[in-house]
């Protein structure tokens, strides 16, 4: 041991003769590390172009812009019972209350996407019992079993200097947004049902009337044609054609109430009411000519205020969004992390100053090589990107197609009703003189039948041609987003933490992508 420690002073006598070869070995080995990294790390992919909805320009959206309707349009029907139907189906529809759900699920996921770029601290502390490895050494208590324990405050923040966290959280934004749009469109949807399945009740009335009235018609034919086969007038051929047509008319009145039934089902359904209140649902008094003035032609502000299109729309936001998260992956991340607290060898002398410690510091992240799992992350945000713009076009074409079908429907309907009303008043006034007749014996009951049944369908075809002319009107003010305005609720403006990126255009929605990298 002696003569060892007498020969280690006496070697470096040329010191710069085992030393120089070092260096050159040093730069080999960052040489190497450096071309291996470079033929590893992988490149952000190149964004491509944007894909492109749909224009307005090209649906044929001519028609000037309209004013939205009143937000309880219903009352314009006059109907009491339809007004309180209303209120209660907006507090109580099962599928509304879902839609509120999502809205208030997107709106959490929005907020914790938004903390996500804030510095996160914690209070950490562990007490660990174990065995020191003997090949520790004595001075390191190998061999020894110790209490390892530590108690403090961590803080660390991801500087996002690619904005990967700033990206999810505006797709986070977007999609609450597109979640309370959703709302919105499930309120209209809701109203609008609520209104279809209360004219068909209204409808079902009107029939049942036609058919108690009919029933009852038939009942005098029938006596009159007693009396003349008592008077050797008819035979009794005319008797059993008359008492023929009797059920005739009671079928109809079985059926006016069977629609009548279902029509209650289905409101005490869209209310949330159960069968015990089915006959609380009383008659209905409305005019259902009152439903909404109509437009001339298509408005060109039919894309700016439908519930379903703004969402589609900031979907798209999101998509991007999320696009532009997926890219920013590739880039490296700097954490900055920061630790104070106390650590010890001993229980007993953990919270003592001689166990006080604290150290800060960045880390660095960078891809390197994951066998093509960031690539894949972008290729699926871009599918998502272009299924988005994709369902969005969707929603416009479906909304242009629903407004004019039902613009087409009411003038077709409204065509009808002129020539209906012309066959009705005709008819009615045939009855009336093929009934006199046969009174007086100039007429055989086969030609009062046959005038009576004319009678019976003009009225069911009067009834079936104005109800469905009011539910066509209903149908557009759903097509043309009804009472919507196109802004958030109060509380979503509240919670989310930046302004709403998108802006209106009268033309219809306009679409901003970024170049994100």
């Amino acid at each position: 041991m002696t003569l060892a420690r007498q020969s280690m002073p006496a070697a470096p006598t040329t010191p710069a003769a085992p030393t120089a070869p070092a260096a050159p070995t040093l730069r080999a080995l960052l040489g190497s590390t450096l071309l291996l990294l470079s033929g590893c790390a992988m490149l952000p992919p190149r964004p491509g172009a944007p894909p492109a909805p749909i224009a307005a320009d090209n649906l044929g959206l001519s028609g000037a812009a309209i004013q939205p309707a009143p937000d309880v349009w219903w009352r314009a029907l006059g109907d009491t019972q339809l007004d309180a139907l209303m209120a209660e189906a907006l507090r109580g529809n099962p599928t509304l209350a879902e839609a509120n759900a999502r809205w208030h699920s997107a709106l959490a996921q929005a907020a914790g996407a938004h903390a996500a770029q804030l510095p996160d601290l914690h209070l950490s502390g562990a007490e660990t019992f174990g065995k020191i490895p003997n090949g520790f050494g004595p001075y390191l208590l190998g061999g020894h079993h110790i209490w390892l324990g530590d108690l403090g405050p961590a803080l660390s923040w991801d500087a996002d200097l690619a904005g990967q966290h700033a990206d999810q959280a505006a797709a986070a934004r977007s999609l609450a947004r597109a979640a309370a749009m959703d709302r919105a469109d499930a309120r209209l949807l809701l109203t609008g049902a609520v209104a279809q399945a209360y004219l068909d009740l209204a409808r079902a009335y009107a029939l049942e009337d036609i058919a108690t009235d009919t029933r009852a018609q038939r009942a005098r034919i029938l006596e009159i044609t007693r009396r003349r086969l008592t008077a050797g007038l008819d035979t009794r051929v005319e008797l059993r054609e008359a008492q023929g047509a009797l059920p005739q008319a009671q079928v109809a009145l079985l059926q006016a109430r069977a629609q009548e039934a279902l029509a209650r089902h289905e409101l005490a359904a869209l209310v949330g009411r159960g069968a015990d209140d089915y006959a609380l649902i009383r008659r209905p008094h409305l005019d259902p000519a009152a439903v909404l003035p109509l437009p001339a032609a298509l408005p060109i502000n039919l894309l700016a205020r439908r519930p379903d299109i703004i969402a589609a729309r900031e979907r798209i936001e999101a998509a991007d969004a999320q696009r532009s998260a997926a890219r920013a992956a590739f880039y490296p991340s700097i954490n900055l992390s920061a630790l104070a607290g106390f650590a010890s060898v001993s229980l007993s002398q953990l919270i003592n100053a001689q166990s006080f410690g604290y150290g800060a510091g960045p880390a660095l992240s960078l891809p390197l090589f994951d066998a093509g799992r960031l690539q894949a992350q972008y290729r699926g945000a871009q599918a998502d990107l272009d299924a988005a713009v994709a369902g969005y076009d969707a929603a416009v074409l479906g909304a242009v197609h629903e407004a004019a079908d039902q613009l087409s429907q009411i003038d077709a309907l409204g065509a009808q009703l002129q020539q209906q009303a012309q066959w009705l008043a005709a008819s009615e006034e045939a009855y009336r003189l093929d009934e006199e007749r046969y009174r007086a014996g100039l007429a055989s009951y086969l030609s009062v039948l046959n005038a009576e049944t004319e009678v019976f369908d003009a009225r069911r075809q009067d009834v079936e041609l104005g109800s469905a002319r009011a539910a066509a009107r209903v149908s557009l003010l759903v097509a043309l987003g009804g009472s919507f305005q196109p802004s958030a609720p109060p509380s979503a403006q509240a919670a989310r933490p930046e302004p709403q990126k998108i802006t209106e255009n009268p033309h219809g929605p306009t679409h901003s992508t970024r170049q994100s990298g």
